[in-house]
């Protein structure tokens, strides 16, 4: 069985795993142009037998393997993905690799994403005498918000569509070496929201000769919250949170408009475009109540991540193949942050799993969370999740889903 000695052979790569996870580390860098990374790539696995796509829209690239057997008729295809982008903010860890450029960091593991993907990229390689099929690798910048999977779809690079899609999300405040994830919704669909209340501004000490924003505000993030806990079911995921309110230039000016930001998460797509029409109707009738006018502005974010039931099952009989009963858990609720890879499981069946990373030995639910300033990752456990990417993608190939 190809799955068989797998971590073996993944902890063997270590070396070259946190060597590549560190040089990143050090030097991030953000949105969908990320040639440093990109090049930091190329030259790791340089040697091996794998032809390159590139596109116009980013500098992310697709790696491709074919495997070493000769098809008997239609053989599968299996994608493996791994972002690569930072985060804009300031590094507060003491690592000796921390980064080296003010306000960029990477916070949410793509460091490890892209190193764990390359190693499987080496693993695989390796094998490819004994697979029968093909495999792409996908190294992909602008998640944080970017839309880059979607871009790199746009440009055809990834075409023909795989009949798989498997990838890895790092978790700092989770066990260590412990493999997660679930059917159905995984993580939520995320949607940016703009809304400008506008009156007329004035003296503070007249507010009866001004239109005062300021109370229209505050009355509508309260309505927000009502919002959510009166108009969906209490058993429905939905999130709506303002995270940002702009108004005013001095403590004695009544300002002409207030600004709020924030964000809509939800599980489904009837729940994203009900979210999207109440806000919008609220906003006008809260605006109407205290003689303003309302301007709402969504900003699309990326879809529902859906795993394929398959897919999930696959990654589960793998995990425990390379880690034992104890080196996969189900999750029992969605996590309701966003990932563009579901742009891909839009289109191909597959699933996304997590992989904690807290430092071995020490309680998980102490460690600080991704996008944290002082994240930190316990690189022992890396190597799991290059088995775990490389073992999808053999036993896909190998054995394709249950039900085929």
């Amino acid at each position: 069985m190809l799955t068989e000695n797998l971590i073996e052979s993944a902890r063997e790569l270590s070396g070259d795993i946190v060597s590549l996870r560190r040089a990143i580390h050090a030097e991030p860098e953000l949105g969908l142009h990320t040639p440093k990374t990109m090049a930091k790539v190329r030259a790791a696995l340089a040697d091996l037998p794998l032809t390159w796509r590139e596109g116009t829209s980013t500098t992310g690239q697709v790696a491709t393997l074919e495997g070493g057997i000769p098809a008997k008729g239609q053989s599968r295809r299996v994608l493996l993905r791994g972002d690569m982008d930072a985060l804009p903010m300031d590094e507060k860890t003491d690592l000796e690799f921390a980064s080296t450029v003010p306000g960029r960091m990477h916070a949410c593991g793509h460091d490890t994403h892209t190193a764990m993907l390359a190693g499987a990229a080496r693993l695989l390689c390796a094998k490819r005498e004994q697979i029968a099929g093909t495999i792409d690798f996908m190294f992909q910048p602008g998640e944080e918000g970017y839309h880059g999977a979607r871009f790199m779809l746009e440009d055809r690079l990834i075409d023909p569509l795989p009949d798989a899609a498997f990838a890895l999300h790092i978790m700092p405040n989770a066990p260590f070496g412990v493999l997660a994830g679930r059917p159905g919704p995984l993580m939520a669909a995320a949607d940016a929201f703009t809304i400008t209340l506008t009156g007329q501004g004035g003296h503070a000490s007249m507010p009866h000769d001004c239109v005062d924003p300021l109370p229209g505000t505050a009355a509508l993030v309260s309505a927000i919250q009502a919002m959510v806990t009166r108009r969906f079911n209490a058993a429905s995921a939905v999130v709506v949170t303002v995270t940002q309110i702009h108004a005013g230039t001095a403590f004695n000016v009544i300002p002409d408009e207030a600004t709020i930001n924030g964000t809509i998460r939800t599980l489904s797509k009837e729940h994203r475009l009900k979210a999207r029409e109440l806000l919008t109707d609220m906003a006008s009738h809260v605006a109407a109540a205290h003689g303003l006018s309302a301007n709402v502005e969504i900003v699309e974010g990326f879809p529902v991540t859906i795993c394929d039931p398959r897919a999930v099952d696959l990654g589960r009989a793998v995990a425990t193949e390379i880690g034992g009963a104890e080196g996969w858990r189900d999750l029992a609720d969605p996590i309701m942050g966003a990932e563009d890879f579901s742009y891909l499981l839009e289109k191909v069946p597959g699933a996304m799993f997590f992989l904690g990373v807290a430092n071995e030995g020490e309680d998980w639910r102490s460690c600080c969370a991704i996008h944290s300033p002082r994240m930190h990752v316990d690189e022992n456990a890396l190597p799991k999740g290059t088995a775990m990417l490389a073992g999808c993608a053999l036993k896909f190939l190998a054995e394709g889903f249950a039900d085929q």
